[in-house]
């Protein structure tokens, strides 16, 4: 017997809701690092953003999208958006000094 669609469907979305409620707090997990992250940069005087790093962790999340069967370009995108995000806090943090 198979599941009735209507049921298959708040299956489904019971498990995306599930999803986005731990990526949210997976975020906001980041943004306390990162946030500690702009307060030692500040601190001594660092740039806010460093390309190199974040030339690196582009390559890693591509490689980790490409394994787990992701868009590597929408690994990317995501990971641009958060990065202004953090640049945004640290130049922030550094402004408060």
């Amino acid at each position: 017997m198979t599941e009735d669609p209507t049921t298959t469907l708040a299956r489904l979305r019971s498990s995306i809701d599930n999803i986005d409620a731990a990526l949210v707090y997976m975020l906001a997990e980041r943004f306390k690092a990162t946030k500690q992250v702009g307060h030692l940069k500040a601190e001594h005087g660092m740039p806010a953003s460093d390309p190199a790093r974040e030339e690196q962790q582009v390559a890693r999340l591509r490689s980790l999208a490409e394994q787990a069967d992701l868009d590597p370009a929408f690994a990317e995108k995501w990971f641009n958006f958060v990065v202004a995000e953090v640049i945004r806090h640290h130049t922030e943090a550094a402004d408060r000094r």
